[in-house]
């Protein structure tokens, strides 16, 4: 997070619990460590500055882009930023999936329990329909 705050133009702001993950689609892997950082970029930072700025970081960490969805170092992903929709080869913004992931959810909804989703429901009300049970900071959450 500290590399995050050191990208010029980006402010960090609230930054959730550490959340433990089980793998959801590559089942046979270490469980993961997921957490969700509020960012304000300056306006001269679009979605695909940050986007590269953020691969950068995952670079630096060593992070291989081998197996999708299979272990990695590091992995960053940008799920919303502001009203912004976007949508090309690099970039899908809301971050496409995270409407099914309670491990994005759960950590989003203890940062900004009523922030209103692109699908009109809030975080929690968005987690509250996903089957999964939190024990403490750890997720499980049938894939």
């Amino acid at each position: 997070m500290e590399r995050i705050a050191a990208i010029p133009g980006i402010t960090p702001g609230m930054v959730s619990s550490v959340f433990q993950t089980e793998p959801q689609d590559v089942r046979e892997q270490p469980w993961f460590a997921n957490c969700v950082l509020q960012v304000f970029c300056g306006e001269d930072i679009g979605p695909h500055d940050l986007l590269r700025s953020l691969r950068s970081i995952e670079d630096e960490f060593g992070r291989e882009r081998t197996v999708r969805f299979g272990p990695r170092t590091l992995d960053i992903d940008i799920l919303l930023f502001g009203d912004l929709a976007v949508e090309d080869e690099e970039l899908t913004i809301p971050h496409p999936r995270m409407r099914q992931r309670a491990f994005v959810l759960a950590p989003l909804a203890e940062i900004a329990p009523d922030l209103r989703l692109p699908w009109g429901e809030t975080a929690t009300e968005a987690l509250s329909r996903l089957a999964h049970r939190c024990e403490g900071r750890r997720i499980y959450q049938e894939p």
